[in-house]
């Protein structure tokens, strides 16, 4: 006789409850860490961060302490509430790439996250752009949390490629490495703008325009086949949302890597030709 067929698994009436229920402790704990955060910067613009404690943001949030303490390890991290969200979102992005897309456009799209969580409260991140400044501690906090995105973008477009096929007459897997920093120097340099200009101007504008010209540098020469199972990456760190860039536009090489350092206000352009001219003469 044949088997009857299989009958497909009801799905259990708790399981849209649980699921909701989920994303509402989400919503929550965000919203505690937002409000936690908005009390540490207040206390942190009128009374100075050196002279603010952990006890009068989270009395001024209207918590206990130790709520503070579930939500965040330090007072320096406690301005910084998104971050981890924000590289949820980005690498979601990454993972649900349409197969034909050009990777460096994946990535484009991915870092438009991080742009979208300044550009969503600005107010309150001119405010955390000038504390970042005047406070060294926060601004290294800053640096390790947009390190994280370099990372993330970095491995992702290399993972198109084989590193260890590098040989003459095949720069993929540098020009990948250069393009993936191109893209992280893009977006800060616009992003640097759009906080010094007190968050006001067309931001994603802005930063179509940079990617474009990134693209225009870089896209070309970067083909999108998948790199052979067990293939290496390696992160790049590259410049940062707060430190500024020391002098002029230069560049040089150091081995396989090509190092950039330009002003912050050098047209972006002018910084990609810098980089141009460095990986010809490699």
């Amino acid at each position: 006789m044949p088997k009857a067929a299989k009958t497909p698994r009801a799905t259990s009436p708790s399981d849209a409850p649980e699921s909701a229920a989920g994303t509402r402790a989400a919503a929550q704990r965000l919203k505690m860490r937002r409000e936690l955060a908005a009390a540490a910067m207040e206390l942190f613009a009128t009374k100075g961060y050196e002279a603010t404690t952990v006890d009068e943001i989270a009395a001024t949030a209207g918590v206990a302490r130790r709520t503070f303490f579930r939500h965040f390890r330090s007072k320096e991290e406690a301005i910084f509430p998104d971050h981890d969200d924000t590289l949820v979102r980005a690498e979601a992005v990454l993972n649900a790439a349409p197969p034909h897309e050009h990777p460096l456009d994946t990535v484009c799209r991915g870092i438009k996250e991080v742009m979208k969580m300044y550009a969503g409260s600005p107010a309150v991140s001119v405010e955390r752009y000038r504390l970042t400044r005047e406070v060294p501690t926060l601004r290294e906090r800053e640096i390790a949390s947009v390190a994280r995105y370099e990372r993330l973008f970095t491995r992702y477009l290399l993972g198109h490629f084989d590193e260890r096929d590098h040989h003459d007459g095949n720069d993929d897997p540098l020009l990948a490495e250069v393009a993936a920093s191109a893209v992280v120097t893009a977006h800060n340099h616009v992003l640097r703008r759009w906080l010094r200009a007190g968050g006001q101007g067309d931001v994603e504008a802005q930063l179509d325009h940079a990617f474009a010209i990134v693209r225009e540098t870089f896209g070309s020469g970067i083909g999108a086949r998948p790199a052979p199972a067990g293939s290496g990456t390696a992160a790049v760190p590259a410049e940062s949302a707060v430190p500024e860039p020391p002098a002029a536009a230069t560049a040089s090489t150091m081995g396989d890597v090509v190092v950039a350092v330009a002003r912050t206000d050098a047209p972006l352009d002018e910084v990609m030709r810098t980089i141009q001219q460095a990986l010809k003469g490699a």
